[in-house]
């Protein structure tokens, strides 16, 4: 009998080294791509086409490790933090929306996938005003109200950018379904709202990059393109900033950029609907051009401009507000400066 005891220990402790350990069959391979080499790249015949081929997962020179390696091989930075970065929930007094880098072309057939994966029905879409609707639908088993909800495409402020609107609509369900939808201004139930706003926020933020490389809708490419921020020539051949916005926003949002843009605010009047700022221009970094190297030129000591004082004004003309930068004191950089106000305010809307 102990012999028998004595072959299963030793049977058992055989066949853990043969499943597991390092030269077991289901041995640990985690670490093995530290080890992995890198093949030579495919060579193809001249006479045959290569167009098909292409690098999915190329290793940029700069990714050489020049300061020597790592103690321990770092962890890959997790794909939810970055795919949470070109999605992101904004609200202003009572309103909200989801604000997505892609077009609204780009936002459609992501948007009707989301619906589809929750199994919900719509009952109205229309690709070129970027307006659908679902079904009347149960929520929580709610037996006294039933549910619907709109969903509004519109570019943002800037081009690449897409805002998402969602009001929710309920109804008594004994009162008879009707055939015209009256939606109103403001969702019957922000709660609601705002679960179906996160819901769909993160459904996008998880497909966004796939999306934009790959996907677009064809029918909701004549979604309106133009952004809601655009600098143009008044009827007296000045530029002038137009906000496609309502007027709360547009001050919200131009005082913003100009925080954003550490222009020095001296004083503002809501009611009045300027700004009085002192700024001293633009600058461009010798390493860094556009955007990101536009500099402000503030408190300077080195001989160049001197911050001026400007007042930057917004004009409601009802559907839209146009901002318009003017020099309090003339001099012969005020045209320029005055137009450089201008560009910084619309570079950083947010």
């Amino acid at each position: 009998m102990k012999s028998w005891l004595l072959l299963i220990l030793l049977s058992s402790v055989s066949a853990c080294g043969f499943l597991g350990g390092d030269d077991g069959m289901f041995r640990d391979r985690g670490g093995d791509y530290t080890e992995a080499q890198i093949s030579p790249e495919m060579q193809i015949p001249p006479e045959l086409d290569s167009y098909t081929l292409d690098q999915l997962y190329v290793i940029p020179e700069s990714a050489t490790l020049a300061q020597g390696g790592f103690e321990e091989v770092p962890p890959p930075r997790p794909i939810e933090e970055r795919r949470q970065e070109g999605v992101v929930i904004q609200s202003l007094l009572d309103r909200s929306w989801v604000l997505i880098d892609a077009t609204p072309s780009q936002v459609w057939p992501m948007i009707r996938d989301y619906w589809t994966e929750l199994q919900i029905q719509l009952d109205y879409e229309n690709p070129g005003s970027g307006l659908m609707e679902t079904s009347w639908l149960e929520i929580g088993g709610d037996q006294n109200l039933r549910h619907k909800y709109r969903i509004s495409i519109e570019p943002g402020l800037h081009a690449g950018f897409s805002e998402i609107y969602i009001t929710h609509l309920q109804q008594p369900r004994d009162e008879q379904i009707p055939t015209v939808t009256s939606w109103p201004d403001e969702s019957d139930s922000e709660d609601l709202e705002r679960q179906v706003m996160t819901s769909l926020s993160q459904y996008l933020a998880d497909r966004n990059d796939i999306y934009q490389a790959s996907t677009a809708s064809l029918l909701a490419g004549s979604i309106e393109a133009a952004s809601k921020a655009n600098i143009v020539q008044n009827a007296s051949g000045e530029q002038v900033l137009e906000l496609r916005i309502n007027y709360d926003r547009a001050w919200v949002q131009v005082r913003t950029a100009l925080e954003q843009a550490q222009v020095d605010i001296v004083d503002s009047n809501r009611d009045q609907s300027f700004f009085s700022v002192r700024f001293a221009g633009i600058a461009e970094a010798e390493d860094e051009r556009g955007f990101l190297g536009r500099l402000l030129r503030r408190n300077r000591t080195d001989g160049e401009l001197e911050p001026r004082d400007f007042s930057v004004r917004l004009l409601d003309s009802g559907g839209s507000v146009t901002v318009v930068t003017e020099a309090l004191e003339a001099s012969p950089e005020s045209v320029q400066l005055t137009t450089d106000l201008l560009q910084v305010i619309n570079d950083n809307l947010g």
